[in-house]
């Protein structure tokens, strides 16, 4: 109904009789669950193989969480394929065969619907639908949640799986709106594709995202202009297909790699010969061995090859000068070679980036490095992109400016716990939760690797399902005991929240200007988000937590 079907012929002011219709009503479920990723998908089946009605409410057209939303070219995960995958059902690890040691997208999103297949979830899943606002009944000791669609839904429990990367930042560079050709975001890639192919094409954003595209850019485009202002330590991957023999190996031990799994800081095993002694007190020419083995091995777990590299200033700078002088040995242009070695922040500070060619692209004629730090971009052009220094005219523009981490999608949606106090306004100085799955003042409702957590430090999928099962018991236990109201208790959230913080102090993990704490969103409060204790410390903690009956959880019946 539109304005003039509301004011009528006679310019009457709408009536009782006429008033717009509210939000139409959905059958109560157990639990709601928002997100359909990793931890949405698994939230759905752990809970509903437990007899609880579930249903999930997804904002995209379709599952697969975060491997749905980021089709740019290069995408691909930074865990072994055969980690980053789901341990609860045997089977299905044995049917499921990964192409390659670090899968792309589009393997991981085929996996993720044949997830929804095998289990029978689409059933339940409700796409295209974003929350608008959550907000807790006290009459009824039950959660309203509104939707874009017009609808409300109402459960007992709600289990937040919106992911820690969901919500991409907006490029925010004056004149945009000016520029003639065609600008995307990596997080929101044209679904049909977008065809670089001899274009001029400027990238702007050089973390993970940005390494990527860049990497797949190369060669497709006719000219790739890298605009950097901060340069990351980029390691090696050491991607390559699977080999046959390997996971006939693997798969005949699955179970005991996971057990293996589970007892590490980072939800995967790492070499046998990491994290065995200091840096400092090895001896120069073994410590270069050791870095030197571990850089031929690949993947992120530089940083755990030796116990001092994240605590002690000095050993890290042995790891970084080693990655500084392997990007000078690749990349033949001494000026661009400097110009890719970070200096303002130790290695590790910041996620690592994995490379399955970055700096080679450098050795290109058609690739060029734009340094913005001492130049910086002024604006958008209707040609392309100004520098203090420079025009550089283009055709097409890719941000890759990252997100909102962790605590961005949840600030999306008006949740409202008790007494009306809105989850806003309770992290207006940073994000408080206990042990990462709840908040005081929020009861029933539950945060999937939620800051406080493990969560980003780790292999996500082991992380997603260390939470999936200690919340669904928590639920599971509540259903059988009626209970009716479960909240964190404050004194135990600040005493988590301190215990967060007094870890992360330990470390060097705070000194970088990181998405970790939220530096990357102007505006934002300074706060050390993901818990640094790691994943099998972790575990052990709700593990007490539970074996004492919920310690810090009040349970109402």
């Amino acid at each position: 109904m539109d304005s003039q079907d509301v004011q009528g012929v006679g310019g009457q002011g709408r009536g009782e009789q006429d008033a717009a219709p509210g939000p139409t009503p959905r059958e109560p479920v157990d639990v709601l669950v928002v997100g359909a990723g990793f931890a949405g998908l698994y939230a759905l089946h752990r809970l509903r193989g437990s007899g609880l009605t579930v249903r999930v409410l997804d904002a995209p057209e379709s599952p697969g969480g975060t491997w749905a939303a980021n089709r740019y070219p290069g995408a691909r995960c930074d865990v072994q394929s055969f980690d980053y995958s789901f341990s609860f059902d045997e089977a299905l690890q044995q049917e499921w065969s990964w192409s390659e040691r670090y899968a792309a997208q589009g393997e991981i999103l085929d996996y993720l619907r044949h997830v929804v297949d095998r289990f029978d979830l689409a059933r339940d899943i409700e796409s295209s639908t974003r929350v608008l606002s959550a907000v807790f009944d006290q009459a009824t000791d039950e959660w309203e949640l509104t939707t874009d669609r017009g609808e409300t839904h109402r459960s007992r429990f709600v289990v937040m799986a919106t992911g820690c990367l969901s919500v991409p930042r907006p490029p925010d560079i004056p004149g945009l709106g000016r520029f003639r050709g065609r600008w995307v975001h990596t997080a929101d890639w044209p679904r049909e594709g977008l065809d670089l192919t001899g274009l001029r094409v400027g990238l702007i954003g050089t973390g993970s995202s940005g390494v990527q595209f860049a990497t797949a850019a190369a060669g497709v485009a006719g000219e790739l202009l890298v605009f950097q202002r901060s340069p990351n330590y980029v390691l090696p991957a050491q991607n390559r297909p699977m080999d046959p023999e390997f996971e006939r190996e693997l798969k005949a031990r699955y179970a005991e790699h996971r057990a293996l799994a589970k007892q590490t800081t980072r939800g995967y095993p790492v070499p046998a010969y990491a994290g065995q002694k200091a840096a400092l007190t090895t001896p120069a020419e073994e410590r270069q061995e050791i870095f030197e083995a571990i850089w031929e091995h690949g993947g992120p777990v530089f940083t755990s090859v030796f116990t001092d590299l994240t605590v002690d200033e000095a050993a890290n700078e042995t790891a970084a000068e080693f990655v500084r002088q392997k990007i000078r040995q690749i990349v033949t242009d001494p000026v661009t070679a400097e110009l890719l070695c970070p200096y303002d922040h130790p290695l590790g500070t910041r996620r690592p980036v994995l490379d399955t060619g970055y700096y080679p692209i450098f050795n290109r004629d058609d690739v060029t490095l734009v340094d913005v730090r001492t130049a910086p971009i002024t604006e958008i052009t209707p040609a392309g992109v100004r520098t203090t220094e420079a025009e550089y005219e283009l055709d097409v523009i890719v941000f890759a400016t990252g997100y909102d981490a962790m605590t961005g999608a949840l600030l999306a949606m008006d949740i409202r716990g008790l007494d009306g106090v809105s989850l806003r306004e309770e992290w207006a100085d940073g994000p408080a939760a206990y042990l990462g799955v709840a908040m005081a003042g929020f009861p029933n409702l539950f945060t999937v690797t939620g800051p406080g957590s493990p969560s980003v430090l780790t292999n996500m999928v082991a992380s997603i399902e260390q939470h999936v099962e200690w919340i669904s018991d928590l639920v599971e236990h509540a259903h059988a005991t009626g209970t009716r109201r479960i909240e964190a208790e404050p004194a135990d959230q600040n005493r988590w929240v301190q215990h967060v913080l007094d870890r992360a102090e330990a470390t060097l993990l705070p000194k970088a200007n990181s998405w970790w704490t939220g530096a990357n969103v102007p505006g934002k409060p300074r706060v050390f988000m993901p818990y640094v204790g790691g994943y099998a410390p972790y575990g052990q903690v709700l593990a007490e937590v539970s074996r004492d009956g919920y310690t810090g959880f009040s349970l109402t019946r």
